[in-house]
C-alpha cells in the first residue's frame, strides 16, 4: 500500500511540474497588452486606412497584403438554381461582412468560329502555332472569350479540333520560303517579292498575310542568271521597242508569251525581258 501510495504521488507531483512549465512557457510567449497610446495609434492608421488604400503610392500588390494581414476567412455560398452567391468575409478583429452577389448564367465555353478553325487547320498543315497566332492577329480574329491568339491558346484550339501539329521542314520540298529563295537564287528578299508581286514568280499563301511559300523548281533557278544574254532587254526598253505599256510586257510574261530572267550579278543586274532582233527593229526610231 505505501509503495503504492508513493509511486501515486510522485506520478501526481510530476504532472504538476510538467502543467508549470507550460504555465511559464504561455506566461513567457503571451503578447504584452498594448498601451494606451498603442491603442491610439492604432486607431489613427484605422481612421486613416482609406487614404492609404487610395494613394497614388500604394499599388495593387500593396492593396493585396493589407487585405491579407485584415481578412481570416472568406466564404463563398454559391446557389445555381437562383444565380446568387452569399459572400461571408471573417476579419481578423472578428467582425463579419455579408454580401450577395448575382452570378452569371453559366454558357459553356464559347467556340471558336467554324471558318477559324479551318482556317487553323490550313495553316497548321505548313506553319507552327507561335507563326499561326501572328497570322490570325493580323487579321483581327479572337479566340472564344475576344482574346488575341497566342501560340498556347492555338495550341488548345487545335488540340480541341483534333487538328495536328505542322511536320518538320521538308529540306527537299519545291515550297520554300522568301528568305530561303533568295539565297539559294542569290537576290534580295526585295526581289523575290517583287518577282511575286508581277506574278512572274510560283508562290502560294494559305491566307492573306501568311508568309509565301515560293516553289522553287530547276525552271525556276534557271531564269536567274549572272549576266545578260543576247536577246534581253530592260522592261523599259522593252515597252518602248514593243510599242506598248510595261505592264501589257508584264502580262505576256505571265501568261508565257514571253521569257523573263533575273540577273543576279554586275552593273547591269535586275529584270530582263526577252525581246527579238525583228521585233527590236519592228518599232524603232529611225
Amino acid at each position: 500500500m505505501a509503495r503504492t501510495l508513493e509511486s501515486k504521488l510522485e506520478e501526481a507531483l510530476a504532472g504538476v511540474e510538467r502543467e508549470q512549465r507550460m504555465m511559464s512557457t504561455i506566461e513567457r510567449t503571451r503578447p504584452v497588452p498594448l498601451t494606451d497610446a498603442e491603442r491610439e495609434s492604432l486607431a489613427q492608421v484605422a481612421r486613416n486606412l482609406p487614404r492609404l488604400w487610395s494613394a497614388k503610392t500604394t499599388t495593387q500588390r500593396d492593396r493585396k497584403a493589407l487585405l491579407g494581414t485584415l481578412i481570416s476567412e472568406v466564404v463563398v455560398t454559391i446557389d445555381r438554381e437562383r444565380h446568387k452567391a452569399a459572400v461571408e468575409i471573417f476579419w481578423e478583429g472578428g467582425a463579419c461582412s455579408e454580401l450577395q452577389l448575382r452570378v452569371n448564367r453559366y454558357q459553356g465555353p464559347r467556340r471558336l468560329p467554324e471558318d477559324t478553325i479551318d482556317l487553323i487547320r490550313r495553316l497548321a498543315a505548313h506553319h507552327p502555332d507561335e507563326q499561326i497566332a501572328a497570322i490570325l492577329n493580323r487579321q483581327g480574329r479572337r479566340t472564344g472569350q475576344g482574346l488575341p491568339f497566342t501560340r498556347s491558346r492555338v495550341q488548345g484550339a487545335r488540340f480541341r479540333a483534333d487538328i495536328p501539329a505542322a511536320p518538320p521542314p521538308d529540306p527537299n520540298s519545291e515550297l520554300v520560303t522568301i528568305q530561303r529563295a533568295a539565297a539559294e537564287l542569290g537576290v534580295s528578299h526585295f526581289t523575290i517579292r517583287r518577282w511575286l508581286n508581277d506574278g512572274l514568280l510560283p508562290g502560294e499563301q494559305t491566307t492573306p498575310g501568311s508568309p509565301w511559300r515560293i516553289r522553287l523548281t530547276d525552271e525556276v533557278r534557271a531564269r536567274f542568271v549572272p549576266d545578260v544574254p543576247n536577246g534581253f532587254v530592260t522592261l523599259a526598253e522593252a515597252a518602248k521597242h514593243l510599242g506598248v505599256a510595261r505592264q501589257t510586257v508584264l502580262h505576256q510574261v505571265q501568261r508565257g508569251q514571253r521569257q523573263a530572267i533575273e540577273v543576279t550579278q554586275g552593273r547591269r543586274k535586275g529584270l530582263r525581258i526577252e525581246v527579238p532582233a525583228a521585233e527590236l527593229g519592228l518599232f524603232a526610231q529611225p
